[in-house]
């Protein structure tokens, strides 16, 4: 790296950095595909490898004013990676900035400044590193010190790609996640036929609210077979209040018709099912996360177009306060806490999700997650934590990322953290001699005990 002592802000900074850089990576959520991972194909160029799937980036190509025939259209890799370029080069302060360059030191040596003047030059020496190294995901999954990585997983899913990875015996492990955003988008269009692949997939004919549950927990029973250690939540809406199952049976019956329900009902229906959920997750030790506050396809011509996960997505409305009160204490009466990691979108009540997170056992607030995962969300982050909790609890940094090239975003996180630990120590409100074996826990140890 061109500067190695980049956002290590001390010498005490620089010691904690060099005492847990080399710590194993282990991405509790990404989104990573194991087809990928297990057919390992090397890669063209990096152009490929940048711009495939990253909505960060495409983002900020959008933002500059770049036509989207050179962001996801068929304009070839290299008018792309041009294109990439000449966003990046003004982004001052974006996260973007300081992750191309350190995926571009760490795994091609160049330390170099991207720019419209360097593009070419750094197109053709990048590419000549991937042609000589033979660079595939798994080659850059253990370049990157990876020993456990989580993908996000569909409960339709078969998941034969993790059983070929589990069979191919490599030095890493990929475990699926249990995401189960489309069994409660209950409203979205084509769900009664969603239903009914599940009900082929999982052996239970889904009638009604009872055997949906039934449904749903077969499913998970095959995940847990395969490995799964994580679960996940990530939708657009929240519950303000949680049926009973006569009344959300009625609903959900009506739903399985093609008919319609009131956004009220919906909710109640969602509330009914995720404490059910968080039940389920509790009975199998499992980990529960749940990511809140993110609006959805908000461009809606581009959606139309380009479909989900293509950089249209946003910061929403902070959640209330007591709806997620509500939701925690139903799970945690009927069932007790499993152990749980909340991530909100919206940081402005960070500090109130904390303060309610500390009241049940077993939940804890995450990472500072996607549009937050700057150095100023990172830090602000690790302060909530540290002010409302035990930044000692903390589970540490996830890539969130369809790139292989991403987990520079540990070393990021593990920069920052080692700078604002140094800090409470440099102005004596730590002690350093507790330092090194906090940072070992928040980059590792603490998530390897949930695995």
């Amino acid at each position: 790296m061109r500067n190695p002592d980049f956002l290590l802000e001390s010498k005490t900074a620089k010691s904690l950095h060099e005492h847990c850089k080399n710590l194993p990576v282990i991405d509790y959520h990404c989104h990573l595909s194991p087809k990928e991972i297990y057919e390992d194909k090397e890669f063209d160029n990096i152009g490929e490898m940048w711009l495939r799937y990253d909505h960060y980036k495409w983002r900020l190509m959008r933002i500059c004013g770049i036509p989207e025939e050179k962001i996801t259209g068929n304009a070839p890799w290299q008018e792309k990676f041009r294109a990439y370029a000449s966003a990046l080069q003004y982004a001052a302060g974006n996260p973007l900035y300081h992750w191309s360059h350190m995926e571009l030191s760490e795994y091609f040596g160049i330390d170099k400044t991207l720019s419209e003047n360097t593009a070419d030059e750094i197109w053709n020496e990048a590419n000549r590193h991937i042609a000589e190294e033979h660079l595939s995901p798994v080659k850059l999954l253990v370049r990157s010190g990876v020993e456990i990585v989580c993908t996000t997983d569909e409960p339709t899913d078969p998941l034969e790609w993790h059983i070929k990875l589990r069979e191919k015996g490599l030095p890493f492990r990929v475990l699926p996640t249990f995401r189960t955003d489309k069994i409660l988008l209950m409203k979205a269009e084509g769900y009664p036929a969603y239903i009914k692949k599940l009900s082929e997939i999982s052996g239970v004919e889904i009638s009604d609210l009872d055997t949906l549950k039934q449904a749903i927990e077969r499913r998970l029973l095959f995940f847990i077979e395969n490995n799964c250690r994580f679960t996940d939540l990530g939708i657009q809406y929240f519950p303000d209040r949680i049926y009973e199952d006569g009344k959300s049976d009625e609903i959900f019956k009506t739903l399985l018709s093609g008919g319609f329900i009131s956004d009220e009902d919906y909710l109640g229906v969602l509330g009914n099912l995720i404490v059910f959920l968080g039940g389920l997750y509790k009975k199998y030790n499992l980990v529960m996360q749940w990511h809140f506050a993110v609006a959805r396809n908000v461009n809606t011509k581009l959606y139309s177009e380009l479909g989900a996960d293509s950089g249209l997505d946003c910061v929403a409305d902070p959640i209330k306060g007591r709806d997620l009160i509500g939701i925690l204490g139903a799970i945690n009466n009927r069932s007790g806490m499993p152990d749980m990691i909340l991530y909100s979108l919206n940081s402005s009540n960070s500090a109130q999700i904390a303060s309610i997170a500390g009241a049940f056992p077993n939940t804890r607030l995450g990472a500072a997650w996607w549009f937050c995962d700057h150095k100023r969300g990172i830090v602000e982050q690790l302060q909530v934590v540290s002010e409302y909790g035990s930044l000692g609890s903390f589970p540490g940094m996830v890539t969130d990322s369809r790139s292989f090239l991403s987990y520079v975003r540990h070393d990021y996180f593990r920069r920052i953290l080692c700078s604002y630990v140094a800090s409470l120590t440099e102005k004596n409100e730590y002690d350093i001699n507790l330092a090194y074996r906090l940072v070992e826990k928040i980059c590792y140890y603490n998530i390897k005990q949930l695995i």
